[in-house]
């Protein structure tokens, strides 16, 4: 009988730490996003990616004021800007490191590293995004909460 309390306790502990993270977690405002393309990668080539892990590509939209919410990527991202600018807020360890990327411009984000981009300028911006080495199926973005060391974030 005790056993089975104990069991109880514990998958109520479990259920509510899910919970909790889904409703802290930061979704994204403001953003469109339309997968252009996916494929599974069956060849052995020298770009460091795993055979049986997907390459998506998609074109990434965030109105003015808009963001990305708090994420990471499994397998990373290549960026390339199209139109507009955006301000990428990543966390490392207890820092913010912040940086602006304009059109024309291309900027990659490692694997799990974890950001937020937000748009403060006037007009949309518009990425064009490849995800690369995501896991089999699986979402090329993870949500994360908020890290709390980006102030204003």
């Amino acid at each position: 009988m005790k056993s089975r309390w104990v069991l109880a306790v514990a998958l109520g502990l479990a259920g509510v730490a899910l919970a909790g993270g889904a409703v802290h977690a930061t979704p994204p405002a403001g953003l469109s996003q339309v997968l252009l393309t996916r494929g599974t990668n069956v060849s052995n080539g020298t770009i460091p990616l795993h055979v049986g892990t997907d390459v998506a590509m998609a074109t990434i939209t965030v109105q003015p004021g808009g963001s990305s919410g708090w994420h990471s990527h499994p397998g990373g991202a290549i960026i390339v800007v199209k139109e507009g600018s955006l301000t990428v807020y990543e966390s490392i360890g207890k820092h913010c490191e912040i940086e602006t990327y304009s059109a024309g411009e291309a900027f990659i984000e490692k694997p799990g590293e974890v950001d937020q981009v937000v748009n403060h300028g006037t007009v949309p911006y518009v990425l064009y995004v490849t995800f690369p080495d995501v896991p089999a199926g699986a979402s090329p973005r993870t949500d994360v909460l908020n890290p709390g060391t980006c102030p204003g974030q």
